[in-house]
C-alpha cells in the first residue's frame, strides 16, 4: 500500500467541490494504491487499484444517488446498484468504479495471492481492468454503485482456461480514462495511472 500526495490537486479539487455541492466532502481524499501482479490465473494489472477512503459522507438523504451523480458528471456511467459477487472475477473490457453507499464488506482483491481489504460506506474503489475481486463477507445492508468510464460495457471473466490470451489483448488495448470518477480530469487517477503505465 502506497499513499500518493494530494498537494498537486488540493486547490483545483476544492474549487471543483465548491461548484458541485452535492458531494458531501470536507477535503480532498488521497487514494491508497494496491498493486497486484499476474498470478497465471488472473491477469491483474500494472495499474494500481485505487481506494478513496470516506470520499463521500453519509449525510446525504440518498447517498447512492449522490455517488451516481458524481460518477456521471465525470463520465463514469452505465451504472447499477447492488453488491459485489462472492466469486473471484475480473473485467477485460473496462475499468470499474465501485462507490459504497451503505454498509461494509471485506473484499478479496487480486485473486488468491492478493489482499483482503475492508470497505465502508463512503469509500470508492477504482478497479483497473484485469484485477480480480470478490466479496468475502459483508453487512446485510451492504450496497455499492458500479460505473464504467465512457459507459463501457463490461464482461465477466472468472479466471477459467481459455479466457486468455483474448482477455489480455482486450486489457492491453483499453485506454486510461479521461476522468477520475470523483474529481474529474484533474483528479489523481490520471497522473497515477499514466505514471504506472
Amino acid at each position: 500500500m502506497i499513499k500518493t500526495t494530494g498537494s498537486l490537486f488540493s486547490r483545483d479539487i476544492a474549487l471543483h467541490m465548491q461548484a458541485h455541492p452535492a458531494v458531501k466532502q470536507q477535503e480532498f481524499v488521497e487514494p491508497e494504491e494496491f498493486r497486484f501482479k499476474d498470478d497465471g490465473i488472473f491477469p491483474n494489472s500494472v495499474l494500481p487499484l485505487l481506494l478513496y477512503r470516506q470520499a463521500f459522507t453519509a449525510e446525504a438523504e440518498d447517498p447512492a444517488s449522490v455517488i451516481e451523480q458524481r460518477f456521471a458528471e465525470n463520465d463514469w456511467t452505465n451504472s447499477w446498484r447492488n453488491g459485489v459477487y462472492s466469486f473471484a472475477h475480473y473485467h477485460s473490457t473496462t475499468h470499474e468504479a465501485l462507490g459504497v453507499y451503505r454498509g461494509s464488506a471485506t473484499l478479496r482483491l487480486g485473486g488468491e495471492h492478493g489482499k483482503n481489504v475492508e470497505v465502508h460506506a463512503g469509500d470508492v474503489i477504482v478497479i483497473p481492468t484485469g484485477v480480480a475481486h470478490r466479496k468475502v463477507e459483508s453487512s446485510e445492508d451492504f450496497g455499492v454503485v458500479g460505473a464504467y468510464p465512457d459507459g463501457r460495457e463490461w464482461d465477466l471473466l472468472r479466471g477459467r482456461p481459455g479466457e486468455r490470451p483474448h482477455a489480455d489483448q482486450n486489457i492491453a488495448a483499453l485506454p486510461i480514462p479521461d476522468n477520475d470518477p470523483i474529481y474529474g480530469p484533474d483528479g489523481p487517477l490520471l497522473q497515477i495511472w499514466k505514471r504506472n503505465r
